[in-house]
């Protein structure tokens, strides 16, 4: 029987199996891909979210887990949706990005490994961090409406 990794907030993190992650990975667009998959950026003040103010809950593209809550996003004037606060920390991991001379923290979802963005320290209180994230690395989702469940696990209630 495998391991089942929980979040705190009770959401399975084991990864997506290799079929799991295939029939994921060809439900993308070519940009959803390069950014996802690829950690490449969309355009400033070109993505689908970045003015959104509904809301709701930011989930990963390609797995559906829940990153952000609509109340912790703020406008950043960067171009990108971003957000002071993962809806559970061990829902976002930071690695190390060294890429373009600079040194910065890559954000990707815990669960499938996908590009999510970058965090930076110059955010608002409380927590000072500004979580710069793609919008095509996110689906949003309204309160009271379930959430994507792309890998049947059964993770389908908005967290308050």
């Amino acid at each position: 029987m495998p391991i089942v990794h929980q979040s705190a907030l009770g959401f399975d993190l084991t990864p997506p199996s290799e079929s799991d992650r295939i029939r994921l990975e060809a439900s993308l667009t070519r940009e959803e891909g390069e950014v996802l998959l690829h950690h490449g950026t969309e355009a400033p003040f070109c993505g689908g979210l970045l003015n959104n103010k509904q809301n709701g809950v930011y989930v990963c593209r390609l797995c559906g887990l829940p990153l952000f809550h609509a109340k912790t996003k703020f406008e950043s004037g960067t171009g990108w949706p971003s957000f002071f606060e993962p809806i559970d920390p061990s829902h976002v991991v930071g690695i190390v990005d060294r890429s373009y001379g600079m040194v910065r923290t890559e954000t990707r979802c815990a669960r499938c490994d996908s590009h999510q963005g970058h965090v930076f320290p110059d955010g608002p209180p409380p927590t000072r961090l500004r979580y710069c994230i793609n919008s095509v690395s996110l689906s949003f989702v309204e309160n009271s409406t379930a959430l994507p469940d792309p890998l049947g696990r059964g993770d389908h209630i908005v967290p308050a």
